[in-house]
């Protein structure tokens, strides 16, 4: 398997894989290269439909530009079979719109035995400054995909993920969906639902009344398996 980064001319051969239709799989067995190193290049630079190689290569050279050492503690190992885990997991959640600082911090404590880690070890873990773990945190807060309880033997708070988050994220996509259906309600009475851009605007509101509704529905009735 080759060592070190992509090359241009693996990044032209990923854009041809790419341009055929083959899979992630594929084209890394193609490369010699690990599943998860295809997915995360074609992720981070624009997805399967607008990959360029050339612009990929380029937007990695100025990140390492960029790049300044970090001074802090050695980071402490994943366990076997996590970092390959957490990278595919990462590339997910950066798919369904997270941020990657966020994608990555919530994988980590996704595959971490515990469920939980401070911010320090999250730092440790990830190589990343402990700014951007705080940011990283607050907006999974606020999107209810993690918690935070207090570690009173060393006197620090530890993030934590628990069984629902799952639940939790999909009855926030269901109150999304709800508000986009009563906005919608509003400017479909507010332009005439006899008018052709006051039907549409009804249509909108009930497909997405509908959605937001199943949504929670569905919640509810797997809601059991997060917690068996």
């Amino acid at each position: 398997m080759p060592d070190g980064r992509l090359t241009l001319e693996d990044r032209e051969r990923i854009a041809q894989g790419l341009a055929e239709g083959l899979g992630f799989a594929e084209i890394s067995r193609r490369l010699g290269r690990p599943t998860s190193t295809i997915s995360r290049e074609v992720n981070r630079n624009g997805g399967a439909g607008a990959y360029r190689p050339d612009q990929a290569h380029e937007a990695t050279r100025e990140r390492a530009r960029r790049q300044r050492p970090m001074v802090i503690d050695p980071p402490q190992p994943a366990a076997a079979g996590t970092q390959e885990a957490e990278e595919q997991l990462t590339d997910v959640l950066v798919a369904s719109g997270l941020t990657r600082m966020s994608s990555r911090v919530l994988a980590c404590l996704c595959t971490t035995h515990s469920g939980g880690l401070a911010a320090a070890d999250l730092v440790q873990r990830l190589q990343v400054s402990p700014a951007s773990i705080s940011k990283a945190v607050a907006e999974l807060e606020a999107m209810n995909l993690i918690g935070r309880e207090r570690d009173q033997r060393r006197r620090r708070d530890r993030y934590v993920v628990d069984q629902e988050i799952w639940y939790r994220s999909l009855l926030a996509s269901a109150r999304f969906n709800t508000n986009i259906a009563e906005v919608a309600r509003q400017n479909a009475e507010a332009l005439g639902r006899s008018t052709p851009a006051g039907a549409r605007m009804d249509a909108m509101s009930e497909f997405f009344e509908q959605v937001g509704r199943e949504t929670i529905a569905a919640a509810e009735r797997y809601r059991h398996i997060l917690t068996r």
